[in-house]
Order: C-alpha cells, then sequence, then structure tokens
C-alpha cells in the first residue's frame, strides 16, 4: 500500500502482550511484514517531546508505576503526577496516530484509548504461564523460581495500569478481536494471523 493509501485508510493494530509472551518480538516481525511502522519506546519520545520532559525522567514512569500503589504512598507524590502527566501525552499521541496512519501501537492502554476507532484491530499475545516463565528464564538466564517471580511482577504491573487509567473500566483481556498464542502458534505463525486480519480490513476498506 502506498504512503498516500495509507494515510487516507488507516488501519491500525494495537498489541496488548502478556509479559513473556514476546509480544514486542512479535510486534516487529508485524511491521516488517506489512511495512507499517511499530510504537512502542517512540511513544515516550513524542510524549515527553510534548510534555517538556527529558526522555529519561519521562521514561522512569512507564507501565511498572502503578503496580506501586503510589495513590498510598504519599511520598511519591511527584511519581505519580510523572506517571499521569506521561500518560495524558501519550494517550493524545496515540489518538492522534489512529486517526493519521496505519501502524502497530503496542501496551500503553492503546487499545482502551482507540475502542472506538472502527478502523483499530485489537490484539492480544499471551501464553500459558509456565511457557512465558521458561521464555523469560531462558532470555535472561535466570533459574525457574526467579523467572516466574519476574513474570509475575510484571504481569501484574500492567494489569495494574490497566485498571488505574482505564478507572476499572478495562482489562488487557477486554474488547479483543484477535487472541494469539505464542506457545502454540509460534512467533511466525501469531504474526501471520495477525497479518491477515490486516490486510482483511484494508480490502474492506479499499473497496
Amino acid at each position: 500500500m502506498s504512503d498516500l493509501e495509507n494515510k487516507k485508510n488507516p488501519v491500525v493494530i494495537t498489541i496488548a502482550r502478556d509479559f513473556g509472551a514476546e509480544g514486542h518480538e512479535i510486534g516487529r516481525m508485524l511491521a516488517d511484514e506489512l511495512g507499517i511502522p511499530l510504537y512502542d519506546n517512540e511513544l515516550l519520545v513524542r510524549a515527553s517531546l510534548r510534555a517538556g520532559e527529558s526522555l529519561d525522567k519521562m521514561a522512569v514512569y512507564d507501565e511498572r508505576l502503578a503496580v506501586e500503589n503510589m495513590a498510598f504512598l504519599p511520598d511519591r507524590y511527584d511519581a505519580r503526577s510523572y506517571s499521569d502527566k506521561l500518560f495524558q501525552k501519550m494517550s493524545q499521541v496515540i489518538l492522534d496516530l489512529g486517526e493519521t496512519e496505519s501502524c502497530i501501537i503496542e501496551g500503553r492502554l492503546s487499545d482502551y484509548l482507540l475502542r472506538n476507532n472502527p478502523n483499530h484491530i485489537a490484539v492480544l499475545v499471551t501464553a500459558p504461564f509456565e511457557d512465558r516463565v521458561e521464555i523469560v528464564r531462558k532470555k535472561r538466564g535466570l533459574n525457574k523460581k526467579k523467572g516466574a517471580k519476574l513474570v509475575k511482577q510484571q504481569q501484574k504491573a500492567r494489569e495494574a495500569f490497566y485498571k488505574r487509567y482505564s478507572a476499572g473500566k478495562w482489562k488487557m483481556t477486554s474488547g479483543k478481536d484477535i487472541v494469539v498464542n505464542r506457545a502454540k502458534l509460534g512467533r511466525e505463525g501469531c504474526k501471520d494471523v495477525i497479518a491477515a486480519a490486516y490486510r482483511y480490513k484494508l480490502a474492506q476498506l479499499e473497496g
């Protein structure tokens, strides 16, 4: 698809990722396959520029922040403020992207923010807990116990992020058009399933 068509009929894929299911890796493969941009850390850059903060300062307060339950920690007020500010800026970036170009957006509650966009495909990349532990363990050189602890912690952080910034209205599993199991399909299979849905949606819009 040409750049002009890409902007005329933008189709946006959002990818929610259970920790350890390799959603980011699948997103990168998908971007290469479809020839459209993947926005992950790039969102931090755009949002931090809008907020007038340095990237390093803003990046500290991302999806992991909510797991600390800072509402009960008065001494972390500044952290809460930066987290809220970052999310507000990121939200506008995500909404703008959804209106202007075909792309892939990972995490950051993008599936919730774009839930009313008719050209949005919401994806969840998942895998059974034990499979995710094994993936993380091998990548990071951890034993099984430490791998399981890390997966639980990071998964809890992502789920808490959803709960906090959707005011409890949305979960990682909510509103998904496609759920792919990385353990069954592998990265390549997951990529192919999502790519097929994207191409079908494009054909609908162009027809």
